[in-house]
């Protein structure tokens, strides 16, 4: 099934309120997805990025409000 959204004509905020109705939607079919193996290493640098201090991680409740306040 092809979708095509109107993305042009759309706003930030309802562009990432569309992805956040995805995500929701994929997260409850979690146990049918496997992910590719590169997701692993790439979290494996993150976490050690973040036990060395070199990154910190911003709640995700609090990060998505601070993006809408940015982009509206």
């Amino acid at each position: 099934m092809k979708i095509s959204l109107p993305l042009n004509e759309m706003t930030i905020s309802e562009k990432i309120g569309v992805m956040e109705e995805i995500w929701q939607d994929l997260s409850k079919a979690e146990d049918s997805y496997s992910p590719p193996e590169w997701h692993s290493r790439v979290l494996e640098e993150r976490r050690r990025l973040a036990e060395s201090g070199t990154v910190g991680f911003t709640d995700w409740d609090v990060a998505k409000q601070e993006i809408r306040d940015r982009v509206s």
